[in-house]
């Protein structure tokens, strides 16, 4: 009976196939079996049945194995067959197993000769069986026939390549002794998954059709095409047995006598025959069997572990229980607090690495895109001077003014401070929108249930719209304080006094002084700004394309190098009299690019008047220019702003002195405005809005959705989220009962060990598009001689027990190819 020790071993993998069919594919595990490979009519099927000692596989022309069979074969006292799509109907008229087979085949590939990757799982239990499971898979076949679509043998290729590329599948290779053997499709298909031979054994039947005068002795003693694990010669019923219902037990005796009685056979007689392969197939699958346990056993842990967390979760929740809703969406609501304000804080325990969210946009806001906003609407040198002018003039009429009149400081002043409403409301804009967004981050865990997350999402928009209105209406206020009192007595101030002063000591240029209004302090020479990759986009094709350089930008220049070392450095541009203009995107391009340009017309770089640069982001296009802002480059005017802007020459010595004098009051007293209304916006943004909406979510949220009154609607399932609980719990079950079997298996086992490595080169790999005909593969060179088969012993115990020894050589298998295109999705079965 094989090997005893370990003789529970495959009725309980075929166990863990029932346990893990439950939830289909999505286990990704390969459990131990054989698969039986071999052309048309090469023997297959007689093989299966000889194992049975019955007939029940259907039989005609052409393929006939249209679905892979995964047969289960289990010894017991009793003898009935099972199938897995008819759980608890047992047939014991093996005529009744054939006709479901053929059924069930049908039902899938139609009437026509079509096939189909889904298997049909079929168990037999029988007094004349050893615990076996194969896997019968459709003949290779050539050439389509009847309906058969035109790639039928790419399509078999496929389905076989999905069972014989798993590393813990046995190949049964069987091919005709009248045919040649060196161009067998089924050594071949094993040799490209198996190259080493460590899983391919080998099958001849038909040796009683071949030629007289010929036989395949050498071939079966493994000397001629040797295979590493040898071949079993076999001899099945004939079409003529067949057709006269010859028994299987008779034809199984009748084999036993042929190679008894053959001159070329009996000396190895012994080693041949469908019962010595049943005992190979038994001991083999066993021992293979044995060696996967140790990883599937890992395999099955990781995966339980993986579930356990959320099957506890599932397994908690019931949805006919008011309790368990209510309590599940308390926990819900908590678990979104948490992770709103984890997002927001920057403390959350899975961080993203691929773009910023949450508080560090709000972050990226507060600091390069609301300073940005500050300076786009920062009246230019040329600008401010004829306002100043035109606001002198107006205030003294038809009077000459001796003295400089502080009603225009007060107005230009005024017109400044107003102009900052419309930044400080794109601000909070900004803000909102990304609290918005980082909500929708949050309750997108919410999906399960429908209704709580479109109420919970209403809720939350709602406080957040609110609160922007708070802070719009606060933010407003500010400005509007600011403008109610011009504090001319403020510390910073410089006043009338110095302002002559100022204004004679000063010889800073125009980009510089508006920094200063910005509340931006120059750092000394080099100070780097910020560093990063930037493409050259507009360098032409003929002199290389666009590259990317490593930027380096400081106070006083923007340098590139040829990589972040800092080794190689390419150009150095000084900023003096350069600005910045957007680039529109191109229409192929995902890059973001913007272009630097000297005011004066000069080349910034070799031949080209602007340098066109492209980020690969919004976010490092929006970095990239506050950080041009900080240096002193500003953005351009539009065309029609420079028209309108163009100063008239002072004639007058006095007036410009007097507009010099109110130019140095109102830089000064701005600058006191811009770092006020930089320092105060965040803070008012943090407190009214951010803060304000993490504390509704902690606080009043449950509330509110309590106060719907529909606390038991809210928290109806969707059938997708349905559908996935009891996936998961069917699957964390499956797994458990699985390791509670494989727990079940002794450690105390037998095993046979692996036979050496033989030279397998004479097989033709698949890709070979040059075939040898039989006459010339019959002229192979005779190799030297190699291992016999291992021998069996049929009493079981007595067999070798160092063989754990071979287990030492499976961690250094070959890597096994794959299917010369993807196999077909297979389909779930009902």
């Amino acid at each position: 009976m094989g090997n005893r020790g370990m003789e529970d071993l495959i009725p309980l993998v075929n166990r863990l196939q029932e346990a893990l069919s439950t939830v289909g594919q999505s286990c990704s595990l390969h459990l131990p079996q054989i698969a039986v490979v071999g052309g048309q009519s090469a023997g297959k099927s007689s093989v299966l049945e000889n194992f049975v000692g019955r007939d029940f596989l259907p039989r005609g022309s052409g393929i006939v194995t249209r679905r892979p069979l995964i047969l289960q074969l289990l010894n017991s006292s009793a003898e009935y067959g099972e199938f897995f799509h008819c759980k608890g109907r047992k047939f014991t008229d093996f005529g009744d197993i054939r006709r479901e087979i053929e059924s069930e085949t049908r039902r899938l590939t139609g009437s026509n000769k079509g096939i189909s990757p889904v298997p049909i799982t079929l168990k037999i239990y029988s007094p004349h069986v050893l615990n076996l499971t194969l896997v019968d898979l459709p003949g290779i076949t050539k050439v389509p026939v009847g309906d058969q679509p035109a790639d039928i043998e790419y399509q078999i290729r496929d389905i076989i390549m999905q069972y014989i590329c798993k590393e813990n599948c046995l190949i049964l290779a069987v091919t005709p002794a009248n045919t040649d053997l060196a161009n067998s499709d089924a050594l071949k298909l094993a040799k490209d998954v198996d190259p080493q031979g460590q899983r391919t054994i080998g099958v001849i039947t038909k040796l009683d059709l071949m030629d007289k005068g010929t036989d395949a002795k050498e071939i079966l003693e493994n000397r001629l095409l040797p295979l590493r694990r040898g071949y079993i010669g076999i001899v099945n019923r004939s079409q003529k047995d067949i057709d006269g219902n010859k028994d299987i037990m008779a034809a199984l005796e009748s084999e036993r006598d042929f190679f008894l009685s053959h001159p070329a056979y009996k000396h190895i007689a012994e080693r041949m025959g469908t019962p010595y392969l049943q005992r190979i197939l038994n001991q083999q699958l066993t021992n293979h069997i044995r060696e996967a346990l140790p990883a599937f056993r890992s395999h099955l842990q990781s995966q339980l572990l993986a579930l356990n967390k959320k099957a506890e979760e599932y397994r908690k929740f019931s949805p006919d229980d008011a309790s368990r809703r209510t309590k599940t969406l308390l926990q819900l609501v908590q678990r979104l607090a948490v992770d709103f304000e984890k997002l927001i804080e920057g403390s959350g325990d899975k961080v993203d690495t691929v773009t910023l969210s949450g508080g560090a946009r709000i972050n990226q806001i507060f600091h390069e895109r609301f300073p940005t906003e500050l300076v786009k609407i920062e009246s230019d040198e040329r600008k401010l001077r004829q306002e100043i002018n035109y606001a002198i003039r107006n205030i003294h009429g038809v009077r000459t003014g001796l003295f400089t009149p502080d009603m225009a400081f007060e107005a230009i002043v005024k017109k400044q401070i107003t102009s900052l409403k419309g930044p400080c409301i794109k601000f909070i804009d900004m803000v909102s929108q990304e609290l918005i967004t980082t909500v929708y981050q949050c309750i997108s865990k919410l999906s399960a249930f429908p209704q709580l997350r479109e109420e919970t999402e209403r809720i939350i928009i709602t406080e957040i719209r609110e609160q922007e209105n708070k802070c719009r209406e606060q933010v407003l206020l500010l400005i509007d304080i600011q403008l109610a009192y011009i504090n001319t007595k403020h510390e910073d101030f410089i006043g009338f006094t110095n302002s002559q002063q100022v204004n004679s000591q000063s010889n800073m240029n125009s980009s510089v002084q508006i920094a200063r209004n910005q509340g931006v302090v120059f750092r000394s020479n080099r100070i780097v700004i910020q560093k990063g990759w930037l493409t050259i986009s507009n360098i032409g094709i003929m002199k290389g394309g666009a590259k990317e350089f490593w930027f380096i930008l400081s106070t006083e220049s923007l340098s590139w190098y040829k990589d972040g070392e800092e080794k190689e450095k390419k150009y150095m541009l000084p900023l003096d009299n350069l600005k910045l203009r957007d680039v529109e995107k191109g229409f192929m391009s995902s890059k973001f690019v913007f272009a630097i340009f000297n005011t004066e017309l000069r080349n910034v770089y070799k031949d080209y008047k602007c340098l066109e640069l492209a980020c690969n982001s919004q976010e490092e296009l929006d970095s990239w220019k506050a950080s041009l802002l900080r240096a002193g480059v500003y953005p351009e005017r539009d065309a029609a702003e420079e028209q309108e802007s163009g100063a008239q020459s002072f004639t007058d010595p006095q007036l410009e002195r007097q507009v010099e004098t109110i130019r140095n009051l109102v830089d000064s007293y701005m600058s006191i405005i811009y770092k006020t209304v930089r320092d105060l916006m965040p803070k008012t943004i943090m407190h009214l809005m951010i803060n304000s909406v993490k504390e509704f979510i902690s606080s009043e949220l449950l509330a509110q959705l309590y106060a719907l009154g529909e606390c038991s609607a809210l928290m109806d399932e969707s059938p997708e989220q349905k559908q996935h609980r009891e996936e998961v719990l069917r699957k964390h079950s499956a797994l458990k009962e699985a390791l509670t079997v494989i727990g079940e298996i002794s450690s105390s086992t037998f095993t046979t060990p692996l036979p050496p490595p033989v030279d397998s080169s004479w097989i033709q790999h698949q890709s070979s598009t040059q075939r040898k005909n039989s006459a010339t593969a019959g002229r192979l060179v005779i190799r030297g001689h190699a291992p016999p088969v291992p021998r069996v012993n049929p009493s079981g115990p007595n067999s070798s027990t160092d063989g754990l020894q071979q287990l030492t050589g499976q961690h250094n298998r070959v890597t096994t190819s794959v299917p010369r295109r993807q196999p077909p999705a297979i389909p779930g079965v009902k």
